[in-house]
Formats: C-alpha cells, sequence, structure tokens
C-alpha cells in the first residue's frame, strides 16, 4: 500500500484518500509525495 506525506505538516495521508481528492486532510495543503523505499546514491564524475 502506497502512502503519501503532506509536506506541510509531514503526517500520512493512505492512498485512499488521495485519490478523492488531493489535498491534505489535516492542514489543507495541496502539496503531497511518495517517500522512496530505498535511497537513491549518485556518484560524482
Amino acid at each position: 500500500m502506497v502512502e503519501y506525506k503532506c509536506f506541510n505538516c509531514e503526517k500520512a495521508v493512505k492512498s485512499e484518500y488521495v485519490k478523492k481528492k488531493i489535498r491534505c486532510p489535516y492542514c489543507g495543503s495541496k502539496i503531497l509525495y511518495k517517500q522512496r523505499s530505498v535511497p537513491t546514491t549518485l556518484k560524482a564524475i
């Protein structure tokens, strides 16, 4: 199950809620993001 986080209040928002409305149910922010399960590393050339 995919879980989104609010960029403003950092609370978890379930994917079922995101399908209905693209807003945080806690603070009303429109910016939600998915956390990566595996951290990405970059190497400088």
